[in-house]
């Protein structure tokens, strides 16, 4: 394993060294980030397992995955939030909050590149027999009866998405060769896609995308901030305004949607609402929902094994083999998935604020303690005795504009 040799401020490189993930390894490497081995590594559970004893360190990259010969893992890949801010030029983390929020006003409109110039698209199998031999699934704990692929990030848009953009993660357990579990976090945006397909029984088609630009990433992480997020938005407008330079989209062979044309690897298909099975053959078995462990998935609670949608895919594209395509295999209970899920929703509660009253809001927090949709912590700045009261009303904002949040702080 090597040495990392780390800067504190970013090195001169080229312009948009995030505009994907390889580009943006690259440029880790260059700057002394980037943890690399050649040693191998499973993704039962070892994976994970060392990512837990980096927590919070560099991001690590493994070379040689045990049964997948194809493949490269990154890992921790936002574990260090200092690592963040380089990456993309925030100075420090009010910085970050504040430009954020400028993003999100500001969406930058995605471009749509031809099928044969999309990297994700260098190699197409149709309707492949099992999805599993072409990505790679991990375990965190023994206590999961099963593996779980939870890292890649959807991707909806036009009419499913009401003419906007739709970015985000879903856990997926293929069971049934190219049918899998999709679970979909009650109120998120993709619960509301299905819901408004549910009554008419239509199959919503979606692209599932890994290895993606890593603004595309945090992206995926910003979920029940809808106030400032509704259904319809732009989110992969937004993460081509936080990267600098538009996300590039391409059609997906198989299905009337769009992929992230800069992926390591993608799944196209359809989700159908109707279609609903259990997760792990432990809660099949038994009849059960709810009791039997499963995908630990994110900070606060322990997951659990129950009836979900099903993701039936049409197609896999990926980069040409030879290149090893890279799976961000996304562990969770990490700052890696906490930084994820909280960098956005910072700038979205940041912007909520804003918008009530512009310039008291200073700066908004999200600790690790809080689980990421938990609470937060606003700061505030009155500038004279007007502004009393007004954190008050932030709070209640927040409260009431954000799912699942039980705890909000007003701090000057």
């Amino acid at each position: 394993m090597q040495k990392t040799l780390r800067k504190e401020r970013a090195a001169p490189g080229k312009e948009h060294h995030a505009s994907d993930l390889r580009s943006a390894l690259e440029w880790l490497r260059g700057q002394g980030d980037l943890i690399e081995t050649d040693k191998p590594v499973d993704p039962d559970l070892e994976i994970t397992g060392l990512q837990k004893h980096l927590d919070g360190g560099c991001p690590v990259l493994f070379n040689n995955v045990k049964g997948k010969p194809h493949h490269r893992v990154v890992t921790n890949l936002f574990g260090d939030i200092k690592v963040i801010n380089k990456m993309f030029g925030w100075k420090d983390d009010a910085e970050r909050v504040k430009k954020l929020a400028y993003a999100l006003r500001r969406p930058l409109k995605p471009v749509e590149v031809a099928q044969n110039e999309a990297p994700c698209q260098e190699h197409v199998i149709e309707n492949p027999k099992d999805v599993n031999e072409h990505v790679v699934a991990i375990r965190h704990t023994t206590y999961e009866p099963e593996l779980t692929v939870g890292s890649a990030i959807r991707c909806v848009t036009g009419e499913q998405f009401d003419g906007g953009s739709d970015l985000g993660y879903n856990r997926m357990n293929f069971r049934w060769g190219n049918v899998g579990t999709f679970q979909i976090s009650p109120g998120s945006h993709m619960w509301q896609v299905v819901n408004k397909y549910y009554k008419s029984n239509e199959k919503v088609p979606i692209t599932m995308c890994f290895g993606v630009p890593p603004a595309c990433t945090l992206l995926a992480g910003a979920g029940f901030d809808y106030a400032v997020l509704p259904m319809g938005c732009d989110e992969i407008g937004i993460a081509g305004a936080v990267q600098g330079t538009p996300i590039r989209l391409v059609k997906a062979r198989t299905v009337e949607a769009m992929a992230i044309a800069d992926s390591e690897l993608v799944l196209e298909g359809y989700v159908d609402p109707r279609d609903r099975r259990f997760e792990t053959k432990e809660s099949e078995e038994a009849g059960i929902q709810g009791r039997f462990h499963f995908h630990p998935e994110w900070a606060g609670y322990m997951g659990k094994a129950y009836k979900a949608p099903t993701f039936h895919v049409t197609a896999v594209t990926m980069r040409e083999p030879k290149s090893k395509p890279i799976i961000f295999a996304l562990g969770v209970h990490t700052l890696d998935d906490h930084n994820i899920d909280t960098t956005v929703r910072e700038a979205a509660l940041y912007e909520l604020c804003e918008r009530l009253q512009p310039g008291i809001v200073q700066n908004v927090v999200i600790p690790y303690c809080m689980t990421d949709w938990g609470g937060c912590i606003i700061q505030v700045k009155k500038r004279h005795q007007i502004d009393e009261g007004w954190q008050r009303n932030f709070l209640g904002a927040a409260l009431s504009c954000s799912q699942g949040m039980r705890l909000a702080i007003a701090v000057s």
